[in-house]
């Protein structure tokens, strides 16, 4: 499965205990969205929506690389409000035209946060929900030496065994103030809208680092400016 390691979250109870939690920055914070009167009541700031069917999905190999010049946005819409992640395009070229693609594929739609750690991360992109599931397909691209894990940090997801940097699909985006892993994780991006709604996500996992309820990515989008 494709799991953080298990010293990554020894480091994080460990700083818990030594008092050293709280807020960090990492991208401009927004209020959810008004929810329509229609949808159903919220649960922790969440519309209650049934969990989608788990699926396998592959894609192709994105065979050409993202405009250097040009600034990618990549946007979840979640039945717990929307949050934007700007991609490094320059610092990881590979994982941003991949994730670009796929969100263009609707690959991510219909998919849930299968994973959430509490103080930790919220870890998604598997259309099969299980934690192993992928496009088919793996890029490299390996993080720098100093390259740190803190609050609104998006990277990618990869098994204990797999060189450094190397992702499919499957994402996290750090909620904890500097959760001390390892510079094993493609970073992809940071959260430069909607930190708040990552924060309200991040609080619905239980001690099983299961999610307490639903959390789908409704929509993915990409912008390009």
């Amino acid at each position: 499965m494709n799991r953080l390691p298990l010293i990554a979250l020894i480091a994080f109870f460990c700083l818990v205990a030594a008092g050293c939690g709280g807020g960090g920055g990492g991208g401009e914070a927004s209020e959810p969205e008004p929810e329509p009167e229609t949808q159903p009541a919220t649960v922790a700031g969440c519309r209650s929506v049934d969990a989608p069917e788990p699926e396998e999905r592959t894609a192709p190999r994105p065979t050409k690389r993202l405009d250097p010049a040009k600034r990618y946005d990549l946007t979840f819409r979640t039945n717990c409000g929307t949050f934007a992640i700007r991609l490094d395009v320059q610092g990881a070229p590979a994982t941003a035209a991949s994730l670009v693609s796929l969100a263009r594929r609707g690959y991510f739609d219909e998919t849930i946060f299968h994973r959430i750690v509490p103080g930790f991360v919220i870890q998604g992109g598997d259309p099969s929900a299980s934690g192993s599931g992928g496009p088919g397909y793996k890029t490299v691209d390996r993080p720098r030496p100093d390259a740190r894990y803190t609050h609104g940090v998006v990277a990618m997801a990869k098994t204990q065994t797999e060189p450094p940097g190397t992702s499919g699909s499957q994402f996290f985006v750090v909620t904890g103030t500097d959760v001390g892993l390892p510079p094993e994780y493609a970073v992809v991006g940071r959260v430069v809208k909607g930190l708040a709604v990552v924060d309200r996500i991040g609080a619905l996992g239980d001690a099983n680092e299961q999610p307490t309820q639903t959390v789908e990515i409704e929509k993915a989008t990409v912008s390009v400016s």
